[in-house]
């Protein structure tokens, strides 16, 4: 029996947090940041990296015996770090409840099932969205050797978003952005080709999404219906006679459903060794969805991620 070659299509990079990141986030003070069923040890690293790096100030949520037992497994010292009782399904309501009060800036997932996690925090009666508020999920991603991001949403929490939710996803995606100092972030509204055709309705909602943006998000440029590749590279756009200044250069990429924006996602970090840092923005304070699959640099970047949507001016 043959052994057959590595995946071709997996790179061999390893992705590393881009330092324009971490220094912008160094910049600003450090959040507390509350760690929702800390018990694990990739939990418990994932935050103690965060802090030694001075991203976050922990605040430990869980069985607490077991977060001690933890510590000591991994050889932490948490002498003087806040830690909570609150087991299981009651962790995530109790970083609810520190975050309305201002005792936390930020939310971390640690071992629970995201539908848990956000079940916890994002239902109104939590008190960390407004009634009619729409959350959003947006990837931060850089590629090997760059520190110039991409963001794209979204493709960890609305499954099918409609017209109202993805507006809310680009508001949310421009005012990060806006924050992580690009002045006038130019936007792609992602779809399978560039003219809007009733037989792909996504394409006709990017375009009702576009003409909204013009008035109610003004420091911004937004094209859409558009391809990926229109978004990516301005020789297509030249080949294809496509005129707009998102081609091959980007800032925002807007996906129609969750499917499509967390296989592109996917696809960057495995095939091309990218590192992307996840928030979700639209609470009270922003919210970490770390993933027991993301290496170091990844939870290194969302870490610094939330510091800025914590912290810094629109």
């Amino acid at each position: 029996m043959s052994v057959r070659d590595p995946f071709p299509f997996l790179s061999p990079v390893t992705a590393q947090a881009p330092q324009r990141l971490l220094n912008q986030a160094h910049d600003l003070p450090k959040p507390r940041v509350a760690l929702v069923n800390a018990g694990s040890v990739n939990a418990l690293e994932g935050i103690r990296e965060a802090a030694d790096l001075g991203l976050a100030k922990p605040v430990l949520i869980g069985d607490v015996d077991k977060i001690k037992a933890t510590a000591d497994e991994i050889e932490w010292d948490i002498t003087g770090i806040p830690l909570i009782e609150a087991p299981h399904v009651t962790a995530a309501p109790k970083a609810a409840e520190l975050a309305r009060n201002g005792e936390v800036q930020a939310i971390m997932k640690g071992q629970i099932h995201t539908s848990t996690f956000l079940k916890g925090l994002l239902p109104v009666s939590a008190g960390l969205r407004e009634p009619g508020t729409r959350c959003g999920h947006v990837f931060h991603i850089t590629a090997p050797g760059s520190d110039r991001p991409l963001l794209m949403t979204d493709g960890a929490l609305n499954v099918d978003p409609d017209v109202e939710t993805r507006k809310e996803c680009l508001r949310h995606a421009v005012k990060l952005a806006h924050q992580l100092g690009i002045k006038d972030p130019k936007c792609g509204i992602l779809s399978a080709t560039e003219d809007p055709i009733p037989s792909l309705p996504n394409s006709v909602e990017a375009r009702q999404i576009a003409e909204w943006a013009k008035d109610a998000l003004p420091h911004c440029v937004v094209t859409g219906p558009m391809a990926m590749d229109l978004i990516l590279s301005k020789e297509a756009a030249i080949a294809k006679g496509f005129d707009s200044p998102v081609c091959g250069d980007a800032d925002i990429i807007l996906s129609p459903n969750i499917t499509t924006a967390n296989a592109v996602f996917k696809l960057m970090v495995l095939g091309m060794g990218c590192c992307a840092a996840g928030l979700v923005l639209g609470a009270k304070v922003p919210i970490l969805l770390t993933s027991r699959a993301q290496a170091a640099p990844a939870r290194i970047a969302s870490a610094a991620l939330g510091v800025i949507a914590a912290g810094a001016p629109e």
